[in-house]
């Protein structure tokens, strides 16, 4: 089936949706594809908020700057600025959509004005949020907006398998994406769509590691294709791990906010002692990456499981009411945050690397964009900001949007002699054991060899693997019909290739990325990592 539009969007995370609206608002025929439910992503179950400089009390270089501590000498400035001060005009954006933020508390002398919490790393209170379920407050909001919009329409269930590029279809020299081949997870047919624009916002890629916060939708897809298809990708060995995930044996990728630090949260052993002021002056403010590391450290010194978050100090009445979905979700499980600390252990959370985007989400290849968290565009260097990765889905989704409105592909012609996908030579799988064996392969490997503190001996025995790996993948996709454990396993087992490719060049320790061997800061690597396809080196 080949289906034609102006702009595909491939994922339904913030940056999918805000870059469809405000694409379909000017008139553009957008088709948004989802691997699942329109609400099934990272975005969705974002708790503590959107950073942005929304007091007077506050300031942009303040926001600036903390974002270029957090990101260890690596985030490009003139980015950094252009996010930071294209955010209030974006929260403005979505209050206008109808999304309803925290406000101050009632017996304040200023109800009116919305609520800032203050997170790891921020100097000031400036995290807006919908109490500790911003993501869920912002998607839901914007999903309304999306189904009554008539110039959008939804396939659900659609995985994106390949783009189609001109290079792949001629083999020619110049590149230019000309649409995206999709399985629909229900009939098990692949899809052709054919489009003037493709926009990638798939998300990261935290399900390459046995332990994450994320859905199970964050197996880097958009990465993955847009690597294949030619484009550069750079900081990859940054992958954000979030310090305070839910450690329970039922509790399933559940995300403890960092709100609850931001509002005084002690981080503690067993015993009850505090820790983290041994490792940061900021303490339990200090950024993630110093907060993980911290954690793991005294989870490996003691022989712990897992160590313990404590706002239970806070009246009843305060928790319950900042942090509901914190409160309900622990409560489920027996744990009552108002009078016991939650157990927690750091978990993958952020990969802040991505394919490389200049200031309008555009990718090397004519016609593909990308955005939000599966890009690269210099705002996050080695270490994100907390409450930043949201705005710049916002900040760039809108900006891709007026890329596209101004330039003059509304008017291309579609080139329709595009072929279907050809399955006449493929075979349905006999051995789908194979694949789940090596996901779980993957995942535990990823975990103990390219993790919060990494080796070069570790980082090589897991890149050794990988190669085996791939190379089982690609018999296996050469000879089988397709289906969506093939495809994710194929997308992460690329993906976790290109995360060793970049650590191995990085021979220091800066931001998320540490290194035993080498546990200092090294000026000679103050540049981003960018690997280019086609090339082993950097």
């Amino acid at each position: 089936m080949q289906i034609l539009s102006d702009i595909v969007v491939v994922g339904s995370g913030l940056a999918g949706l805000a870059l469809a609206l405000e694409s379909a608002n000017s008139g553009f025929r957008v088709h948004l594809i989802t691997k699942e439910k329109l609400t099934d992503n990272s975005s969705f179950y974002a708790q503590g908020g959107i950073a942005t400089v929304w007091s007077d009390e506050d300031s942009f270089e303040s926001h600036i700057q903390d974002t270029l501590i957090a990101g260890g000498g690596l985030c490009e400035k003139n980015i950094v600025d252009f996010v930071v001060r294209s955010g209030p005009e974006s929260i403005q954006w979505l209050i206008d959509k109808g999304v309803s933020f925290t406000r101050r508390e009632q017996e304040s002398k200023h109800p009116e004005e919305y609520h800032l919490t203050k997170e790891g790393g921020h100097s000031s209170r400036r995290v807006i949020h919908a109490a500790d379920s911003t993501g869920q407050a912002v998607e839901t909001t914007l999903v309304a907006k999306i189904l009554e919009n008539q110039n959008i329409k939804v396939f659900e269930n659609h995985i994106a398998v390949e783009l189609i590029t001109e290079s792949k279809l001629k083999n020619a020299q110049y590149n230019q994406c000309r649409g995206v081949y999709t399985l629909s997870v229900e009939s098990g047919k692949v899809c052709t769509f054919i489009s003037k624009i493709v926009v990638l916002a798939t998300g990261g890629a935290a399900k390459a590691y046995l332990y994450t916060s994320n859905p199970d939708t964050s197996t880097g897809d958009g990465i993955a294709m847009a690597w294949r298809a030619g484009c550069r990708v750079a900081n990859m060995e940054f992958v954000q791990f979030h310090p305070t995930c839910l450690y329970h044996p039922q509790a399933k990728s559940f995300l403890i906010t960092e709100a609850i630090r931001g509002e005084g949260g002690k981080l503690v052993l067993p015993n009850g002692s505090a820790f983290m002021h041994k490792y940061d002056k900021r303490a339990e403010l200090a950024p993630r990456d110093i907060v993980a590391r911290a954690i793991d450290n005294e989870m490996k010194t003691e022989g712990l499981d897992c160590v313990y978050l404590d706002i239970s100090f806070r009246t009843e009445k305060f928790i319950r009411n900042h942090f509901p979905g914190a409160y309900q979700k622990c409560l489920g499980f027996d744990i009552d945050i108002t009078r016991e600390p939650i157990p927690v252990v750091p978990a993958a959370h952020y990969t802040c690397g991505g394919v490389v985007v200049n200031q309008n989400g555009q990718t090397d290849i004519q016609g593909l964009y990308c955005v939000g968290e599966s890009s690269f565009t210099g705002l996050h260097g080695a270490n994100r900001l907390a409450s930043n990765s949201l705005l710049e889905c916002l900040v760039y989704a809108r900006a891709a949007a007026r890329n596209i409105q101004a330039s003059s592909q509304q008017n291309q012609q579609l080139q329709q002699d595009i072929p279907d996908w050809d399955e006449s030579q493929v075979s349905d799988p006999d051995e789908l054991v194979v694949i789940v064996h090596n996901w779980h392969e993957l995942r535990r490997f990823m975990w103990n060899y390219v993790g919060i503190v990494r080796t070069r001996k570790r980082l090589l025995r897991a890149q050794r693997r990988i190669e085996l790996l791939m190379e089982e993948v690609r018999d296996f996709y050469s000879q089988f019909r397709v289906n969506r454990d093939l495809i994710e396993l194929r997308n992460l087992v690329q993906v976790a290739d290109l995360i060793v490719k970049c650590a191995l060049e990085r021979k220091e320790s800066r931001g998320l990325h540490y290194m035993l061997e080498h546990p200092d800061t090294n000026s000679q690597y103050a540049n981003n990592t960018i690997i280019y396809p086609g090339r082993s080196d950097s």
